[in-house]
């Protein structure tokens, strides 16, 4: 059960930031607007939220996620791959200082997105990908290791449509996890249920399990289907002005 969650709304220079996508600039005001709603959507599943001030030095840092990983027993300041966003990662530090009695971090030439990141249980993903590289992800495995969780590396460097990992899946807890369907045959995979999201609706494999729900990107009718078959709970919310920056549901918050 996650009881804390750590947010940064976006700044005035978020259309900055980095993308691929073409979806055009992101309308700012409206960003502060579906940032809020995220907001209280966790707070709606039982988190108490540590709320940090925009910084207007790093355009991409509303994405606290990719900055750290945090786990019961541990905690890992990420070094993110592309280099205008390492400097995000001291002032996200400086807020779990008092959370963690210590705080591991990942060092040159190791790279390491929290985006690329999966928790499910014990075990972690760990995505290898343009912004989390070898040198990475092998640390953060030992890291893990040795405060008892089990480690996969998940490499899809081949997959240039997933920016990271968390791009194509999802934990979703019992076992499961929401996925898109070229990550079906990938072998660290193989011993988890597979939920699949078709294709035209491949950006809402980036959902979050959040305690007795399920977040998930308004406009993707199918996903929400499925899931509720399944028997989850959902809420679903706009996510547009951050689709134009690479963003998704997860990215926004470090939940803890």
């Amino acid at each position: 059960m996650f009881k804390q969650a750590i947010v940064r709304p976006p700044g005035p220079g978020f259309a900055q930031g980095l993308t691929t996508s073409e979806l055009g600039p992101p309308i700012y005001e409206l960003a502060l607007e579906q940032h809020a709603a995220y907001c209280a959507a966790l707070e709606t599943c039982g988190l108490s939220l540590i709320r940090l001030e925009a910084d207007e030095r790093y355009p991409d840092s509303t994405f606290v996620e990719d900055t750290a990983i945090l786990a019961e027993r541990c905690a890992i300041a990420t070094r993110p791959g592309a280099p205008s966003r390492q400097g995000e990662v001291a002032g996200v530090r400086a807020a779990l200082a008092g959370l963690y009695p210590s705080i591991h971090s990942i060092v040159a030439p190791g790279t390491v997105d929290g985006g690329d990141i999966c928790q499910a249980g014990e075990r972690f993903f760990i995505g290898v990908t343009a912004r989390t590289n070898p040198a990475g992800a092998e640390q953060l495995a030992a890291i893990l290791t040795a405060h008892g969780y089990a480690a996969s590396l998940v490499d899809i460097r081949a997959m240039a449509e997933l920016l990271h990992l968390k791009s194509g899946l999802a934990w979703l807890g019992d076992g499961r996890m929401l996925m898109v369907e070229a990550l079906a045959d990938h072998p660290a995979l193989a011993d988890v249920e597979h939920v699949y999201v078709n294709a035209d609706e491949a950006y809402a494999a980036n959902c979050v399990r959040v305690n007795d729900h399920v977040l998930v990107p308004a406009g993707y009718p199918g996903v929400e289907r499925t899931l509720r078959a399944l028997g989850y709970a959902t809420i679903a919310l706009d996510m547009s002005e951050f689709q134009k920056m690479d963003g998704g549901l997860s990215c926004l918050s470090l939940r803890f």
